[in-house]
């Protein structure tokens, strides 16, 4: 993985939590402008991004990383629950939101989350990930940065998921709880090719392709049961 952040000592302190555990490997840190380098030499599957930089936009780096064949998962740092800067990443593609205090041990977990195809959202930012969510839907919000704005499906969550069957509606929750498809599987007892196929089928019901919005969905038709639930704390 890639650690992207204005902040020496800052970056330090996240590669040292994240060399910790064994199975991930941190193949770089840099700050905005040495992205694209970094990323051509070390191709990394997981690119941990501070949302807001003072050489270089978060966003606009987001979307660079989107628009690349292979794009890795991208991970947003933030330092408010509140930030204004969400709803943009959101769709914008991003794979997950943390806030810039979260516990070391949550850190690994969301890492891990991301790197296997999950998602994962810090609880006390899922509000703001929510509210993101829904200004994308209206069409609310500045644009610029954004890329190609997300297909929009009908205004109601519960009548796109009434679109589902009750496997969709299965699948679509443990979404929800940032499960990755072979986890997915693991829980259902279906193979990783078939909850691919389930996943698809959701995420083309729901009218995006970004397993973050299918999560706020989930949660905002109660199939998570609560806005904790879209990023459950590793045990």
């Amino acid at each position: 993985m890639l650690i992207v952040d204005d902040e020496e000592l800052f970056r330090a302190g996240l590669r040292m939590v994240l060399d910790a555990a064994e199975d991930v490997d941190v193949v770089g840190e840099c700050t905005a402008a040495g992205v694209p380098q970094a990323v051509a030499g070390s191709a990394p599957d997981v690119v941990l991004l501070d949302i807001r930089m003072p050489d270089r936009d978060g966003l606009a780096v987001l979307g660079d990383l989107k628009s690349r064949q292979g794009a890795p998962a991208v991970l947003m740092l933030t330092s408010f629950d509140t930030d204004a800067y969400v709803a943009r990443a959101l769709r914008a593609g991003a794979d997950g939101f943390l806030l810039k205090d979260s516990d070391p041990a949550y850190l690994v977990w969301a890492v891990r989350a991301a790197a296997a195809g999950g998602s994962a959202l810090s609880p006390s930012v899922a509000r703001a990930v929510v509210d993101g969510y829904a200004s994308s839907m209206e069409g609310n919000g500045p644009a610029e940065g954004n890329g190609p704005a997300p297909a929009r499906p009908p205004a109601d969550p519960g009548d796109r998921v009434a679109q589902l069957t009750p496997r969709e509606r299965e699948v679509l929750a443990l979404l929800g709880d940032g499960l990755s498809n072979r986890e997915i599987a693991s829980e259902l007892y279906l193979s990783p090719g078939t909850v691919k196929e389930h996943v698809s089928t959701v995420l083309a019901k729901l009218g995006t392709d970004n397993r973050v919005r299918a999560a706020v969905i989930a949660w905002q038709s109660g199939l998570t049961g609560t806005a904790a639930g879209l990023a459950p704390h590793p045990s």
